[in-house]
């Protein structure tokens, strides 16, 4: 398995997530650098249910473990099957403005193919999908 340490740079400091390193392995709302940048999630309601509905969706896909869950931010660890590389996944909701910032990090190699892009892609069109109530 091939997980590295993590990264001593999770979490959120004076409201940020921390910005990508220059790896083409990461991708951050908070990042304006367009290699980097990604568009946050918009959300509609409560901080809490959007969280929640959030949490629900990524811990459904395969791999991904939550880590820390406190309020306003989710953690998660997401492995690959193939020799078990693991990406950072974090979220951190800005309920001022209705938006959820991500970040999305390789934690060993340079290039990641796209793979964290991808995944907040998906994790998106999930998110935006309304649920029905029946």
């Amino acid at each position: 398995m091939l997980a590295g340490k993590r990264p001593q740079n999770i979490g959120v400091k004076k409201g940020k997530l921390s910005l990508c390193s220059g790896k083409p392995n990461c991708v951050c709302s908070q990042d304006e650098r367009k290699r980097h940048g990604i568009t946050p999630l918009k959300y509609e309601g409560s901080p809490e249910g959007a969280l929640q509905k959030l949490k629900k969706i990524v811990s459904r896909i395969p791999g991904a473990t939550l880590v820390e869950e406190r309020d306003g931010y989710l953690y998660f660890e997401c492995a690959t099957k193939w020799l078990g590389f693991v990406d950072d996944l974090e979220f951190f909701c800005d309920a001022e403005h209705s938006l959820i910032h991500v970040r999305s990090a390789s934690r060993l190699g340079y290039s990641d193919l796209g793979v964290n892009r991808k995944r907040v892609e998906h994790i998106r069109t999930l998110f935006s999908t309304p649920v029905s109530v029946s």
